[in-house]
């Protein structure tokens, strides 16, 4: 079988597509593909094109494969990330502008690159990346979905559908940080900071596409509940199944508990 190609199933919940991949390689280059494509058909309709990724290592095969996309003009592409550590080491791999910067921003010519700063003034910070976002209003979302169903650092406890703001400062859940151990990007729960800055469930969902990619058996649990559950706080990313042009990637791992 052709793994790179190796869509088994593709079906819809509500509003949201979703896309089943024999692995999480097939699944990355597939969601690479499609939004390539959709950037390239952006591009062919406005001069520049604003895009927010996640950093995480559900991303690492997206990222790596939509670098190697042909045809893409980078340098009209803003690019922004959706959360950031508050108070972590500049330097830290584990701060997510430097795990993009690390997989795709330095690999392609970007227009420009908007970090999010956590050493900053967590207010001052916001309003600025808030500012940022409202002049360069957001084209695609490319991102993941944790472990207790967040959506960027939009936990269960501070997720709201409603948020009148587009950046906050949020306490992070022992689920989202036992995350961070688990994906081996921190050695203990100790290291893991206790909060982040990060783009609200509205900032995120306003954009007008979204490629959700989630590979791996252990977000199998939040794929169900995405999948399955009621569309609520308590489970962030079911909100997807609302947006009517979000298209969730998904490998046999972490869709290992929905019913065919």
């Amino acid at each position: 079988m052709n793994t790179i190609s190796s869509l088994i199933r593709e079906f819809t919940v509500d509003q949201l597509t979703v896309k089943l991949f024999e692995n999480r390689h097939s699944l990355g280059q597939q969601a690479a593909g499609q939004a390539a494509n959709t950037i390239r058909n952006l591009q062919e309709k406005q001069p520049v094109i604003n895009i927010i990724f996640a950093a995480a290592p559900s991303q690492n095969e997206f990222l790596a494969a939509l670098a190697e996309q042909p045809g893409i003009a980078w340098e009209r592409i803003n690019a922004f990330h959706m959360d950031e550590y508050v108070n972590l080491a500049e330097d830290a791999p584990q701060r997510f502008g430097n795990f993009l910067n690390d997989r795709l921003f330095s690999k392609v010519p970007l227009k420009a690159v908007y970090f999010i700063n956590g050493n900053n003034d967590p207010n001052a910070e916001c309003d600025r990346y808030a500012a940022l976002l409202q002049e360069y209003p957001t084209d695609i979302v490319c991102m993941g979905i944790g472990e207790n169903c967040h959506i960027a650092f939009n936990d269960p406890h501070v997720a709201r559908f409603d948020d009148p703001t587009l950046v906050k400062k949020v306490g992070l859940d022992l689920t989202s940080r036992w995350q961070q151990v688990h994906d081996g990007c921190f050695a203990s729960l100790s290291e893991v900071p206790e909060y982040a800055l990060t783009l609200t469930i509205p900032a995120l969902v306003k954009a007008p596409i979204i490629f959700c990619m989630v590979p791996a058996a252990h977000k199998a649990e939040a794929i169900q509940h995405t999948v399955t559950d009621a569309i609520s706080e308590k489970y962030p990313s079911t909100i997807l199944r609302q947006h009517g042009n979000a298209t969730l990637f998904i490998d046999q791992d972490s869709g290992v508990l929905l019913q065919d």
